[in-house]
């Protein structure tokens, strides 16, 4: 008999001893042969990490204290790659791998148990393809919300005063004025879509520079405006009234493209957008349109929809064939970060940190809502 075929009668086995749906029976079956292969207990639980740089393994090397045997691995995670999750308890994952039903099914195969994802957002897991393989998800939700908002805030800087055209100007030893005139952001109306913790950090200091500041939320805090002078209005309101609009939305099918033609066509005329967030919050396409018409003054984009395979990668010895993403940057009143908001030392430990937690937990036994950050599939 062969491998294959002891694999087929044992599955059948377990079906036959009480409802073990196929997919469970070879997901138990493979966390037989790695603990088999790794001797009667493993020491210490076992994480690939996806898409990992250089400053994600300093921060877990940093957090990890010989807890882990964290492996790294450069390629962003999809089918191709999922292999390379084979003998591990948990995949560590960031915003831009693939955790899609055959990346799932892939997973289960191999006997990970836990998705691990190093961000707040999970609109790239399919958990409910999670849910039904057996596959725990937990995230990061908070690391560090002021590290987002001061990028958020520096952006709205550098566009206002022209920042990165004087800077390159000077650079070459043009050392003039002209084209650079910004204007005052106190006295001016800011709309903060999205007031969460990253959102609520944004009107805070929003507020300090002395912005009439206008916050969309579906669960508004009156007592939270009412101390840092800020107004809670719908979103038609917020974006016909703003000079500066700032995202601060998860992505979810409801807030795809939540900025679009029609959004923009009702923005006050001139008004700057920056989008911290996630890139498919905004019609990049209808961007360009309203940048090119003058109804956007100015955008400071740290996400783009379709950034996967473009951020966290260097290109600088190839030609950008993404079209969209070429035009925009050709506009002298658009700044684009590769997805940077969240980079600093304070974020990544906290990232790390947090993470470590979820497997450690999970490690122990935890399961679904046992877990303290686990997602939950809708």
């Amino acid at each position: 008999m062969t491998n294959q075929q002891r694999l087929e009668d044992l599955v059948a086995r377990l079906q036959s001893l009480g409802g073990v749906d196929a997919r469970s029976a070879r997901r138990l079956l493979s966390a037989i042969d790695s603990a088999r292969a790794d001797g009667p207990q493993r020491d210490k639980p076992s994480v690939v990490m996806f898409d990992a740089k250089s400053y994600d393994r300093d921060a877990f090397e940093r957090a990890n204290d010989d807890r882990l045997v964290i492996q790294p691995v450069e390629a962003s995670l999809d089918a191709d790659t999922a292999s390379a999750a084979a003998g591990a308890d948990a995949v560590c994952l960031f915003v831009n791998d693939r955790c899609d039903a055959p990346v799932v099914d892939a997973l289960v195969e191999l006997g990970v148990g836990l998705v691990a994802l190093r961000c707040a957002g999970y609109n790239n897991v399919d958990l409910a393809a999670c849910r039904d393989a057996g596959i725990d998800v937990v995230r990061v939700p908070a690391y560090s919300p002021h590290a987002v908002a001061e990028h958020t805030v520096a952006l709205a800087l550098m566009l206002n005063r022209r920042l990165h055209l004087a800077y390159l100007r000077n650079r070459t030893g043009a050392f003039v004025l002209d084209g650079l005139t910004g204007f005052d952001l106190h006295g001016k109306t800011a709309g903060v879509v999205g007031a969460g913790k990253i959102g609520r950090c944004v009107v805070r200091i929003l507020s300090g520079f002395g912005c009439n500041v206008l916050a969309y939320d579906t669960q508004p805090d009156e007592a939270f405006a009412s101390e840092h002078g800020a107004r809670y209005v719908d979103l038609p309101e917020l974006l016909a009234n703003s000079d500066l609009v700032t995202l601060h939305l998860p992505l979810f099918k409801e807030t795809h493209h939540l900025i679009d033609a029609d959004a923009i066509a009702s923005m006050k005329r001139g008004a700057m957008l920056i989008n911290t967030s996630r890139g498919g919050l905004v019609d990049t396409r209808a961007l360009i349109q309203g940048l090119k018409t003058g109804q956007v003054g100015a955008a400071g984009l740290d996400v783009y929809e379709e950034e996967a395979g473009i951020f966290f990668h260097d290109l600088s010895s190839q030609v950008l064939t993404d079209d969209v993403l070429g035009r925009l940057m050709s506009f002298n009143n658009v700044v684009v970060t590769s997805h940077q908001a969240f980079l600093t030392h304070e974020a990544l430990d906290a990232i790390a940190s947090t993470t470590i937690d979820s497997v450690l937990e999970h490690a122990a036994g935890k399961r679904g809502q046992e877990l303290t950050h686990f997602v939950a599939a809708d």
